[in-house]
């Protein structure tokens, strides 16, 4: 009894602390559903257009998001440890290593946008991705230049901070839209490239407001102050966030990638296909941006304890974050079963998208308890700093089996677009199970010197 007493006050102290995180991550979200849906209302094929450039955005992306993490979770160690220069030191050198990060991707976006060509789309769809690829690649930027800023105050739990832009966001972002993609108020009718405009626009301000905030308001000055003297570059600290961060962005592009190229071979079946997909991804997509703060909160408690060396402790948050997921994914289960005929309808009114995109909300609905909890064992297992088995367990349940099941069952049995989303749940039930796994079974190998 005291153990779920216990395992309940937990819970909600995680919960507290990823509150503002997951509607932070929920406005972030939106912004994409708001471009979804607007451009949705131009036509299908718009739809169709920035569907295949998020597909192949989002591996590079979620990649240079992957490297932000490792700022949250050497800062919270070094602030469990109550050494303010530490994590100006942190914040210094982690910034340096993900602008840098966030330049090479948009160059190599820029680079390579010809490849767009090149993935068996519809020719109309692909020639209305480039102008909008373009635009998005810089937008890139800013946007993870905020990711690093958000996980400095994430990290010393000052989450409200960054989920405040983040909701400010929403109406200045659906404001550009409206006076870029239809031509309001005097504007050219941009449409597709309308959206992405909006969007470089919306991140450069917010990453903006939050600098100014870091270096003026007093609860993060006091940081800054404390640790000038130690704003230097540092090849060891380098090094220490890359044994974070790459196999963090690993796991986090492995699993996006899925994703991505799942789209790109619903993409090759036809445009409706890919409509239908990219609404019922957005909304699953939506649901996945709470498990992720979830996953986030944990992560950061676990490493907060781990920087104290209280190991008893980590146990205890992984678990009761593990229940917490569990309970999620099953409330999300009921919705979107509850709701999957009346979901599409918010985003197209074309028939045939509406009916495929309903059915294949069934199949999101399936795989919402793996996707909560294989995103809270992610990010439980970060905090701790156990990634390299992780990392290897994703790959494998991913692109080894689920993958290719989800090809097969496609383009040889049959299934066609039902058949990807079969492969997908299996690859994330996978993932899943290994990782509790792996979590529950740390206990037998965490000491004080580490994992």
């Amino acid at each position: 009894m005291h153990g779920l007493v216990l395992l309940r006050q937990e819970a909600g102290k995680t919960l507290k602390l990823a509150g503002p995180i997951i509607l932070g991550e929920l406005a972030q979200m939106a912004l994409a559903l708001i471009d979804t849906a607007m451009v949705g209302a131009v036509s299908y094929k718009q739809l169709a257009a920035a569907a295949l450039v998020m597909s192949v955005v989002n591996i590079p992306f979620v990649f240079g998001i992957g490297m932000t993490m490792s700022v949250s979770q050497l800062v919270a160690m070094a602030h469990g440890q109550h050494d303010a220069r530490k994590v100006s030191h942190y914040l210094f050198n982690g910034f340096l290593l993900c602008a840098t990060t966030a330049l090479l991707i948009s160059i190599g976006l820029e680079c390579s946008k010809s490849i767009l060509f090149h993935l068996k789309q519809d020719p109309e769809v692909a020639a209305m991705a480039v102008p909008f690829l373009r635009v998005i690649g810089v937008s890139i930027i800013p946007m993870i230049l905020f990711m690093t800023l958000k996980q400095f105050t994430d990290g010393l739990e000052y989450t409200r901070t960054a989920m405040t832009l983040s909701l400010i966001a929403l109406p200045l972002n659906a404001f550009l839209n409206w006076l870029l993609i239809f031509g309001n108020w005097g504007f050219p009718r941009l449409e597709l490239i309308g959206a992405a405009w909006g969007t470089l626009i919306t991140r450069t301000l917010i990453f903006i407001a939050l600098a100014i905030i870091i270096f003026r308001h007093k609860t993060f000055r006091r940081y800054i102050a404390a640790g000038r003297t130690h704003w230097k570059f540092s090849w060891a600290t380098i090094r220490e966030l890359l044994r974070i961060g790459i196999p963090s962005s690993l796991q986090a592009g492995m699993e996006v990638g899925v994703f991505a190229v799942s789209a790109i071979l619903v993409g090759t079946i036809g445009a409706v296909e890919q409509a239908a997909h990219q609404i019922a991804m957005n909304c699953a997509a939506f649901t996945f941006m709470v498990s992720m703060g979830l996953a986030q909160g944990g992560s950061i408690r676990i490493s907060n304890a781990y920087g104290r060396r209280d190991w008893r402790h980590i146990l205890v948050i992984g678990k009761s974050s593990m229940l917490t997921a569990l309970v999620y994914g099953i409330i999300c289960f009921i919705i979107f079963i509850s709701l999957n005929n009346h979901l599409p309808k918010l985003f197209n009114h074309n028939a045939e998208v509406v009916s495929l995109a309903s059915y294949l909300l069934i199949f999101a609905a399936i795989f919402q308890i793996s996707d909560a909890t294989q995103a809270v064992g992610i990010g439980l297992l970060r905090g701790a700093k156990d990634v390299k088995v992780p990392t290897l367990l994703v790959g494998l349940a991913y692109w080894v089996v689920g993958l290719p099941i989800g090809y097969l069952l496609a383009f040889h049995l049959g299934m066609r677009a039902p058949g990807i989303w079969t492969g997908l749940i299996i690859g994330l039930s996978l993932v899943s199970l290994f990782l509790s796994a792996r979590f529950l079974a740390l206990k037998k190998h965490i000491h004080p010197s580490g994992q």
